[in-house]
């Protein structure tokens, strides 16, 4: 800690920084010649804080430090009936896949869902993050609200949190169901896994930090992939950052990402609660172990895979026994039902 000693009978004043550099104003005739000198060496504000002045009168100022209230406490739409959603994601797995794809690494793709639907993301090769967005199918106005899901649930979202649209909706747009990393938790460093807290990487920060132009991030991949469904750049917004194993930092609150912990076979599955436009990137960070800023080798990065099952009513699911029954294959049919609902979006190695 830096010290400053205030000789009266030499007329000086001496800063010891915590270095053990000394900075002497010897002979200076005023006060503020003595100050000129400490703030040549520091910032005001610890300058103002060593000499013990605060702006309150000349004693440092002492807070007090009050117990944490939580904010927002959970509503009842909040609180979903578990049973309800595991029965609804087993009639959904027990259904029919009318949605199956390869997420490449770095791009996007989009893919819709009906009330009902469950989507399941997969790790299929090594470790990779996602960033993941939401509309309503009927009005694109209405869409995924990641800091008000903040609010609502966690920082970091599992099994039964809810995915919530902007205002003035603010309706449940998915509820997650099943997650391979729930026992993750929230480890020594506060990081938990699937964060409602970053935004998405994109090149305008990118050139901010690096000064640097570069054209490949989430944010690029995401409206390129949306560009082909009708929407466009400011469409795009803050994102489910789903695999990715973030925190804050304890001493200065800053953001921070680790590593993440998915590795092959991990997966996230959730149940749409209205009609959904979804679009999924799949990050070119990889694994997120490496800060924006810096070179990213490519087998870092991976692709992913998603599926969406569907349940099928008491008519069709007698309508399948019989089909099955008498050896009529449904594999094709679906898969052309569930490739008719999406777009992939590729982009060129960096």
């Amino acid at each position: 800690m830096d010290r400053i000693i205030n000789d009266n009978k030499k007329n000086s004043t001496v800063m010891v920084t915590a270095s053990g550099t000394y900075i002497s104003s010897a002979h200076c005739d005023t006060a503020a010649s003595r100050l000129s000198v400490l703030l040549a060496a520091k910032d005001i504000c610890e300058v103002m804080s060593s000499l013990g002045w605060c702006g309150r009168g000349d004693k440092p100022r002492e807070f007090p430090r009050n117990p944490p209230v939580i904010c927002y406490d959970s509503p009842p739409a909040a609180r979903v009936n578990h049973i309800h959603y595991d029965n609804l994601r087993l009639k959904a797995l027990m259904g029919k896949r009318v949605v199956e794809l390869t997420v490449p690494k770095k791009s996007a793709a989009t893919w819709e869902m009906k009330e009902g639907d469950l989507c399941r993301i997969t790790v299929i090769e090594g470790s990779q993050v996602a960033d993941v967005n939401f509309w309503n199918l009927q009005n694109k106005q209405e869409r995924f609200y990641s800091g008000k899901t903040r609010q609502l649930h966690a920082t970091h979202l599992t099994v039964y949190d809810r995915l919530w649209s902007n205002l003035p909706y603010l309706r449940p747009m998915a509820t997650v169901v099943a997650d391979s990393l729930k026992n993750y938790g929230i480890d020594e460093d506060g990081a938990s896994v699937h964060d409602v807290i970053g935004t998405r990487c994109d090149d305008y920060t990118y050139k901010l930090i690096t000064g640097k132009e570069r054209y490949g991030s989430c944010h690029t991949y995401l409206t390129e992939a949306v560009k082909k469904v009708g929407l466009t750049e400011q469409d795009v917004h803050d994102v489910w950052n789903i695999f990715m194993c973030t925190g804050f930092t304890k001493e200065t609150h800053q953001y921070f990402t680790k590593s993440s912990p998915a590795r092959k076979g991990d997966y996230i599955e959730f149940i749409a609660d209205m009609d959904l436009l979804v679009a999924m990137s799949t990050c070119p960070q990889g694994d997120v172990s490496i800060p924006v800023g810096k070179p990213v080798p490519d087998e870092n990065c991976h692709p992913l895979g998603v599926e969406v099952f569907q349940a099928i009513d008491e008519t069709e699911a007698g309508e399948v026994s019989k089909e099955t029954a008498s050896s009529k294959p449904q594999t094709k049919e679906f898969n052309e039902q569930g490739h008719s609902q999406l777009s992939v979006a590729s982009f060129p190695e960096n």
